[in-house]
């Protein structure tokens, strides 16, 4: 397969992934971005052993085990949005990740989780 192919490819997955709400680079734009979008994108995203939920749940395991905030809302909000997880799944998920990662790095995010879900709410009650 030709880079081409690789990067229009993971392109296509980046945009499915984040429901276009992330906004992608121009290809050449930036080296870095060029490699995600070939390499994880084009290459990981796109396997098929895993459905696309199941790697995003696997993401947010590991975002919420850091305690990314903003990186975990971007991933509530596109799981809302492609219908992968319901609100009441994504509570449940802070709530087991607790157990793990602890009450610090986790109880942050039960905010931002309450925030997308109120934010992909009134764009569907505005559509």
């Amino acid at each position: 397969m030709s880079e081409e192919d690789r990067w229009e490819r993971g392109l296509k997955k980046f945009k499915e992934v984040y429901c276009g709400d992330v906004v992608a680079l121009p290809r050449g734009s930036s080296e870095f971005f060029d490699l995600m979008i070939e390499n994880l994108f084009g290459d990981v995203w796109t396997r098929p052993a895993l459905s696309q939920r199941d790697r995003r749940l696997v993401m947010m395991g590991a975002i919420c085990a850091l305690g990314e905030s903003m990186t975990f809302g971007i991933q509530a909000k596109a799981a809302l949005k492609n219908e992968e997880l319901t609100p009441e799944q994504l509570r449940e998920i802070l709530i087991h990740m607790t157990q793990y990662a602890g009450y610090p790095r986790v109880a942050p995010l039960m905010g931002v989780v309450e925030q997308q879900i109120a934010e992909v709410q009134k764009e569907k009650d505005s559509a």
